[in-house]
C-alpha cells in the first residue's frame, strides 16, 4: 500500500494532539453551564420528551422554557451515564479532533509545510478560550463542513447539493448557531448572483433559493418548530447578556490570541496585496465585528475567516496549490489505533471533578439534606452545579429563561445593593446562601445579622438563616 505524502502527518498530528489535550486537561470542563446541560439531558432521557416548562429553578419553576439545544444535551447526558467525566472528555475530544481534521484537510489545499502549521495555529489559537464542554463545541464540525460545502459550490459555480440541507436539521437541534449558517448561505448566494452572467442569473436565483428553502425547512424541524428559527435572535437581543463574561466585548487590555491572529492576517494580506472578493471581504469584516462585540464569537469567526481567506492569501504569497496525495490505509490505521489507545487510557484512568470556581462540591456536601430543598440565593456561576446536585437555584446560566428584568435585578442584588438584597431575602424566603468568598454579595451577607456561616473554603461560603 502506498504511504501518503509527509504533509499529511501535520494535520494528523495536530488532530491527535488536540484530542489528547481534551482528554487529559480538565480545563475543558471548567464551565458551570456544563452541569445544567447534563442535568437537562438526563431529565429528557428519564422522561422521554423535551420539556416545555422549567423543571429546575427556584424562581422560574414551571415558566415556559424549552431545551433549544436538546440533542446536544441528550448526547452529553448519555455519554456521561456510559463513561462518566472520562466519557464527556472523549466526546468533546472527538469533536475537537474532527474540527482540526476538517480545517487541515481544506487548508492543505492551499498551504503546506510551515505555512500549513502557521495557518492552523492562527486559526485554533483564538478558539481556545471557549473550548468548553458545551453544545457550541459539538457543532463546530458542522460549521466548518457547511462553510467548506458553500466554498466548493462557489468554486464549481453551482449551488450546494440538496443533501447538504440535511446538515441544518442536525445543526438546529444541536445549537442555535445554525442561524449563522443561514447567514453564510445568504452571503455566498449573493456572491453567486453578482458573479453570474446576465443570462444565468435566473438559474442562479432558482438553484440557490431552492437550497435555501430546503435548509430553512430543515432548520424548522425541531421541538420548537418555526419558533426555533427566531429564538437565537431573541437571545442576542437581550440586554442583560452584557453581564455574562462570554457575551462581553473582546478585551484588548492584554495581548491575546485573537489580536495576534488578526494582526498576522492583516499584515500578510496588506503587505502582499491579497485580493479578496468584495462579498468575502465584507464577510470577514462582519466576522471580526462579531468577535469584537462578543468574545464568544471568536470561536465562529476564526475557522470561517481562515477558510474564506485561504485562497486569496495563498495567491498573494505566491504559493502554488500543494500536490498532495490522499491518506492511505496504513495512515488511517495508525490514527485509529492512536485514538483508541488514548480513549482507553482515559477510560482506564477515570477522574472525578475537583472543586473549583464553578464546582462548589465540598460546600454542597456540608449543606444538610433538609436545607438543600429550602430556597437558596446563589452565585450565577454556581447555578449549573446546583441543578446537577438536585438543588433548585435562584439563578443559573439559562439567561433566556430568566429574562432581562430578572437578570438586571439579580445584578443589583449581587452588586451588592443592600436594599435589593434584603428585599430578595425577605420576599423569596431565602433560607441559605452560597457565594464565592471574594464576592461582594458574600461580603454584604457577612455583615447581615442573623446569618450564620456553616461552611467556607477557597471557592464557596455557605450561610444559613438563624431561626
Amino acid at each position: 500500500m502506498a504511504w501518503p505524502d509527509p504533509s499529511w502527518f501535520i494535520p494528523a498530528a495536530a488532530a491527535l494532539m488536540l484530542f489528547a489535550v481534551a482528554l487529559f486537561d480538565q480545563r475543558l470542563l471548567n464551565d458551570g453551564d456544563t452541569y445544567w446541560h447534563l442535568a437537562a439531558g438526563g431529565w429528557m432521557l428519564d422522561h422521554g420528551f423535551v420539556p416545555s416548562t422549567d423543571p429546575f429553578s427556584l424562581t422560574r419553576l414551571g415558566a415556559p422554557w424549552r431545551a433549544h439545544e436538546w440533542l446536544s444535551e441528550v448526547v452529553m447526558a448519555q455519554t456521561f451515564r456510559l463513561g462518566g467525566w472520562s466519557g464527556v472528555a472523549i466526546l468533546y475530544g472527538a469533536a475537537l479532533m474532527t474540527v482540526v481534521a476538517l480545517l487541515a484537510t481544506e487548508l492543505r489545499r492551499w498551504f503546506s509545510g510551515p505555512r500549513l502549521v502557521l495557518a492552523l495555529a492562527l486559526t485554533l489559537a483564538p478558539m481556545t478560550p471557549n473550548l468548553l464542554a458545551r453544545p457550541h463545541v459539538l457543532v463546530l464540525p458542522l460549521l466548518i463542513g457547511w462553510t467548506v460545502i458553500l466554498l466548493r459550490a462557489r468554486a464549481a459555480d453551482r449551488a450546494p447539493p440538496l443533501w447538504a440541507a440535511l446538515l441544518m436539521l442536525l445543526w438546529a437541534n444541536l445549537h442555535g448557531s445554525f442561524v449563522f449558517g443561514a447567514l453564510l448561505l445568504a452571503a455566498f448566494g449573493l456572491e453567486a448572483l453578482l458573479a453570474a452572467a446576465p443570462g444565468r442569473r435566473w438559474r442562479v436565483i432558482r438553484d440557490w433559493a431552492l437550497f435555501g428553502c430546503a435548509s430553512l425547512l430543515c432548520a424548522a424541524i425541531t421541538p420548537q418548530g418555526p419558533e426555533g428559527l427566531i429564538f437565537p435572535f431573541k437571545l442576542m437581543g437581550m440586554t442583560s447578556l452584557a453581564g455574562v463574561d462570554e457575551w462581553r466585548p473582546m478585551d484588548f487590555t492584554q495581548l491575546g490570541p485573537f489580536e495576534i491572529s488578526l494582526a498576522v492576517v492583516l499584515f500578510v494580506g496588506l503587505f502582499r496585496g491579497a485580493k479578496v472578493p468584495a462579498i468575502r471581504l465584507l464577510l470577514f469584516l462582519g466576522l471580526v465585528h462579531m468577535a469584537l462585540q462578543h468574545n464568544r464569537h471568536a470561536m465562529v469567526a476564526a475557522p470561517v475567516a481562515a477558510l474564506v481567506l485561504a485562497a486569496p492569501l495563498a495567491d498573494a504569497l505566491g504559493q502554488d496549490a500543494p500536490k498532495t496525495k490522499p491518506a492511505g490505509a496504513p495512515a488511517w490505521l495508525m490514527v485509529a489505533v492512536a485514538v483508541a489507545l488514548l480513549a482507553a487510557l482515559r477510560l482506564g484512568l477515570p477522574f472525578h471533578r475537583a472543586d473549583g470556581p464553578t464546582t462548589p462540591g465540598a460546600a454542597i456536601d456540608h449543606v444538610p439534606a433538609g436545607l438543600r430543598s429550602a430556597p437558596v440565593l446563589n452565585d450565577y456561576g454556581f447555578g449549573g452545579y446546583l441543578i446537577f446536585r438536585g438543588v433548585r437555584p435562584f439563578v443559573d446560566g439559562r439567561t433566556d429563561l430568566f429574562g432581562d428584568a430578572f437578570m438586571r435585578r439579580y445584578y443589583r442584588i449581587v452588586a451588592p445593593d443592600a436594599a435589593a438584597l434584603d428585599q430578595t431575602l425577605r420576599e423569596n424566603h431565602i433560607a441559605w446562601t452560597i457565594f464565592p468568598p471574594a464576592s461582594p454579595a458574600e461580603t454584604l451577607m457577612a455583615a447581615r445579622p442573623g446569618w450564620r456561616q456553616i461552611y467556607a473554603d477557597q471557592f464557596a461560603v455557605v450561610r444559613v438563616k438563624d431561626r
